[in-house]
């Protein structure tokens, strides 16, 4: 369920995006991404617009069913841009879907991969597209990183949504393999106002696995500040970063973190 505002996504999505263009001002787009080693900055760059620009062209075309791309107009050649260009085309890559989507409002119906079949889908999507590939952008030129604790909540939220939807695990069954005896975990940010509520029960010993918000024992427990646990989670951060602390099962935690993809 989400927890911010049609609008609150649509902001967020520029917002984010204008903290990806910054970090990357004066980079060397040819430097490779710590947190993503298949790719360069520049690789980054053109995937993250890339993205807001397929969601812009699937909402303003109202697609109500699967459509194989067939390519996202303008990503050919993106590459190739110099630092100037790839911060004009990020930029207006995150207008253009922020746009589609405050146009649309959330209750448009339109294809996803969630559960929900709506345009508030995809705000919340690109909204957190953007919140993890900048901790990809500040990863690759060293910025500290972090997030308002209310973001990044529902962040981790949508990340569980996400692998526990029917339809990503018929694509991707590998994610069964989470289960198992005494599999469960414990996340608790240790730096947010108690209405956050930011701590997490995740169940997986049996497949789907089930969450909730809740402070629960578990086979592990995972404690740190919001924006580092949601980083850990997302495997942008080595869970045993200075400020986190892992209480229990490394070997639970382990296996999340080796079959937790998508």
């Amino acid at each position: 369920m989400s927890l911010l505002s049609h609008d609150r996504y649509c902001q967020e999505i520029i917002t984010q995006n204008d903290l990806v263009r910054a970090a990357l001002r004066g980079a060397d787009l040819s430097a490779t991404v710590p947190t993503c080693p298949d790719w360069t900055i520049a690789q980054l760059a053109v995937h993250l617009s890339g993205a807001h620009r397929g969601v812009a062209e699937r909402v303003r075309n109202r697609d109500t069913e699967f459509i194989v791309p067939k390519g996202v107009p303008g990503v050919e050649g993106a590459e190739s841009f110099d630092a100037a260009g790839l911060d004009a085309w990020l930029a207006e890559g995150a207008q253009m879907v922020a746009e589609a989507l405050a146009e649309a409002g959330p209750d448009v119906d339109v294809w996803t991969f969630g559960r929900e079949q709506k345009t508030s889908f995809w705000a919340r999507r690109m909204t957190h597209e953007t919140v993890m590939h900048r901790a990809d952008a500040f990863a690759a030129v060293g910025a500290d990183y972090t997030v308002d604790a209310d973001v990044a909540a529902d962040c981790l939220d949508e990340w569980l949504e996400i692998i526990t939807a029917p339809q990503v695990l018929a694509f991707k069954p590998a994610l069964a393999e989470l289960a198992g005896p005494g599999r469960t975990l414990h996340l608790h940010a240790t730096d947010t106002d108690p209405a956050v509520n930011a701590e997490w029960l995740i169940d997986s010993t049996t497949s789907p696995l089930t969450w909730r918000r809740a402070h629960e024992k578990a086979a592990v427990a995972v404690r740190g500040p919001m924006s580092d646990i949601l980083r850990v989670l997302y495997r942008r951060l080595p869970a045993d970063s200075p400020g986190v602390e892992i209480v229990g099962d490394r070997s639970v935690l382990d296996v999340w973190l080796e079959k937790a993809a998508f």
